[in-house]
């Protein structure tokens, strides 16, 4: 019985000392990496979103209005470092 806490006591050290160094690596992105992140992030979802539109679109019109800001979003991801 001894043996089962032991062992747990171990396995929460580990994951204790995981969670530190993650947090140690979130906190050295500067004010402008994590705005520059949440940019991006933001810029992809649009970006799957009007993927999706696109292949529902039922009109030619919508369609291309669609790629139009699919490729605009693109354009923008680009500049901020994205492959795609």
């Amino acid at each position: 019985m001894a043996r089962g806490f032991e062992s747990k006591s171990v396995e929460q050290q580990q994951q204790d000392a995981e969670e530190r160094r993650s947090a140690a690596k979130r906190v050295r992105l500067s004010k402008d990496q994590v705005e520059s992140d949440r940019k991006r992030e933001g810029l992809q979802l649009q970006r799957t979103r009007i993927l999706r539109e696109i292949e529902s679109a039922t009109t030619p019109r919508h369609r291309d209005t669609l790629k139009g800001g699919l490729k605009y979003l693109e354009q923008q991801l680009k500049a901020l470092g994205w492959k795609p």
